[in-house]
């Protein structure tokens, strides 16, 4: 009876993840207001801007872009994934890839992600190369590098682990065809 009730409690304890989640959604309106925010300030201004600002205000754009994709993917693979099923099954806008990530193919994504953010940090860099010190950019270079190495062990030992332990009551086809 109270080892029942203590497992209830526990289970029910996913819940507190719930105002996380709602807070990255607040997150992701404030990377709203900043996209919003810059293309205001680029637009009046497009056409007495060199290509070179133009590209890198664009640069920007999909800086913010992509940290927004982030941002989603984590709220609905971690909401799914930790607190409760999101039911819009039958809804024609549900993505693909919605409550078929699991935790390892979220740190993929992820990883994936944050090399990409990286990366557009460092082409800005490049692009602004008269504005960028030299040590900037070798810090740039030695992190964005760090994160490819990362991400690229990363998908190595989950590929390991998806080589070593493969999930009961499934094939092994079927554990390959999931990672």
């Amino acid at each position: 009876m109270i080892e029942r009730r203590l497992e209830q409690v526990i289970f029910a304890s996913r819940w507190l993840l719930a105002p996380f989640y709602l807070g990255l959604v607040v997150s992701l309106g404030a990377l709203l207001v900043k996209f919003l925010q810059e293309i205001i300030h680029m637009v009046p201004h497009v056409l007495e801007m060199s290509e070179k600002d133009v590209l890198l205000a664009v640069l920007t754009l999909i800086d913010l872009s992509f940290a927004g994709n982030l941002l989603l993917m984590v709220i609905f693979a971690g909401y799914e994934n930790f607190v409760s099923k999101i039911d819009v099954a039958n809804h024609v806008d549900r993505p693909d890839w919605m409550g078929k990530v699991d935790f390892g193919g979220l740190k993929l994504k992820l990883i994936a992600s944050i090399v990409a953010i990286s990366g557009i940090h460092l082409l800005k860099a490049f692009m602004n190369l008269d504005q960028t010190s030299r040590d900037e950019l070798m810090w740039l270079v030695i992190i964005h590098m760090t994160f490819v190495v990362s991400g690229v062990l990363l998908a190595c030992m989950d590929r390991l682990e998806g080589h070593h332990a493969k999930p009961a009551g499934k094939s092994a086809a079927e554990a390959a065809e999931h990672h």
